[in-house]
């Protein structure tokens, strides 16, 4: 096992993930697990389970903040939160995802925006969206010394230009473009790539073709890795339309839904709080109190705060 496996899961003892370690456990092998998160109670179940890499997705947009689209959630928002997943996490790589309109404008304003990832929120690389001309804001950013993730496939920001969210390459044309711009991220200096919605026999057959680990998500079991979404893959999330390539691990809403109702029920029938959910008192104290509550003068003092 090496040092970057989560094969044990979590623990103390466990180093901290880092760029080079995942190129090791793509080339001997070993599968990396990648999970987002949002805040801080998520970043220490991540921790805890012992994934490898943790990205604070501008899915937020949708499952945290009730959206209906990853483009309405803005820097601050994203900086916010992956300050919060940071002060949760000891292990894991940490990646901050540039929102819509945070790097097209201009390199400066893309490498701009990647620093305030890596100093405001602490995280230890960035990701952003698509091929063409992204590849040379993923340049700048590389060249300024902060690592960057790309992402091909089905690209959330421009969703609505690829037919909305469904599978992309399922044509020789529309899978040869996925290659082009997998390539052209590599060539730009990005050490990982998410491959999204991808027929997993077109990620396989370009997966001999990049270098760099590949994280999927809904690419097929032939990736270095596999991505899913912390509230998807834990039923925290509901509705009847979701991905294909959800597998959900537990039904967190309904274990939700069942406590609080529960406790809607206890106050209601006046059973919460009981005596083992209030404080105590000597009763000698109690009495003082009252004492001094029937008093004229307490009543008539005038008030010091």
């Amino acid at each position: 096992m090496t040092a970057a496996s989560p094969s044990g899961r979590g623990g103390a003892d466990r180093p901290r993930v880092t760029i080079p370690a995942l190129a090791k456990m793509k080339a001997e092998g070993e599968p990396i697990v990648m999970v987002t998160a949002y805040d801080f109670p998520s970043a220490h179940v991540a921790e805890e389970a012992g994934v490898d890499v943790v990205l604070v997705g501008d899915t937020a947009a949708m499952v945290v903040l009730g959206y209906d689209a990853t483009t309405p959630v803005g820097m601050d928002e994203m900086v916010t939160m992956a300050a919060a997943v940071r002060r949760g996490l000891r292990t894991p790589l940490l990646i901050g995802d540039l929102p819509f309109g945070s790097y097209e404008r201009s390199n400066e304003h893309a490498i701009d925006n990647a620093q305030r990832f890596v100093r405001e929120a602490g995280c230890d690389a960035v990701k952003l969206e698509r091929g063409g001309p992204s590849v040379e804001r993923a340049r700048a950013i590389v060249s300024s010394g902060i690592p960057v993730m790309g992402h091909v496939g089905l690209t959330p920001q421009s969703a609505t230009a690829l037919g909305g969210f469904k599978t992309q390459g399922r044509t020789a044309e529309s899978a040869v473009q996925i290659a082009r711009d997998a390539l052209a991220l590599q060539a730009a200096g990005c050490f990982a790539i998410v491959v999204e919605a991808v027929p997993a026999a077109v990620t396989d057959a370009l997966l001999p073709r990049i270098e760099v680990p590949v994280i999927g998500i809904g690419a097929g079991l032939g990736t270095d890795g596999q991505v899913l979404v912390f509230h998807d893959l834990l039923g925290i999330t509901t509705g009847p339309h979701s991905p294909r390539f959800v597998k959900r691990y537990a039904e967190i809403h309904d274990r939700m839904v069942d406590g609080v109702r529960a406790y809607a029920t206890e106050v209601r029938a006046r059973r919460f709080p009981d005596a083992d959910h209030v404080y105590s008192a000597d009763p000698a104290e109690i009495d003082e109190l009252k004492r001094h509550l029937d008093s004229e003068s307490l009543a008539s003092a005038p008030w010091d705060w």
